[in-house]
């Protein structure tokens, strides 16, 4: 009976790695698991990135807002900063996180590129993305009027994404009241 045990073990072995692999192969790799949504942002004290003013999660607060965790070292950053200053155009509220980068770098890009951040966190040793578990840039958290998150995004924020993803999400926050 040991004997027989110890013979259907490998096979047990490849059936549950077999049932794992098979249930990878349905889930879409860009949603990533936060826990984080349905809590509070993580409090913080950094200075901004066009001046040396102290920001903290006390200024987030009061609107709904997208918080854009980004990089001048980021190709996909340069792909979605479009779609942003278009979004700051039409009134998003979006704050920036310039994450594990050169400040004189950050400044040169949003000069460069326009600024759609309301505010420009810098966060150069990356501290603040170690605490809303960023695996990188670019990466979008929407958070409400009382700085909770509800909702990650990982990978760029393009037009598909805002019309089905994270606009019908920002509007059902600044309509609620």
């Amino acid at each position: 009976m040991r004997r027989r045990l110890l013979l259907c073990l490998p096979l047990l072995a490849f059936l549950v790695l077999a049932g794992f692999l098979y249930r990878g192969l349905h889930r879409d790799p860009q949603v990533l698991p936060s826990a984080l949504v349905g809590q509070p942002f993580p409090a913080f004290s950094l200075p901004g990135v066009l001046d040396e003013q102290l920001i903290s999660r006390q200024d987030l607060l009061g609107r709904p807002a997208l918080v854009n965790v980004w990089g001048t070292w980021c190709v996909a950053c340069r792909e979605e900063h479009p779609l942003l200053n278009r979004l700051k155009a039409q009134g998003v509220v979006i704050h920036g996180v310039n994450y594990k980068d050169d400040n004189a770098s950050a400044r040169r890009w949003l000069a460069e590129f326009h600024d759609p951040y309301r505010l420009d966190i810098r966060d150069d040793e990356g501290r603040l993305g170690l605490d809303l578990g960023v695996y990188g840039a670019p990466e979008t958290f929407l958070i409400d009027a009382q700085g909770i998150v509800r909702y990650r995004h990982v990978g760029v924020v393009d037009q598909r994404v805002w019309d089905e993803e994270l606009g019908p999400r920002y509007r059902a926050l600044v309509a609620a009241p």
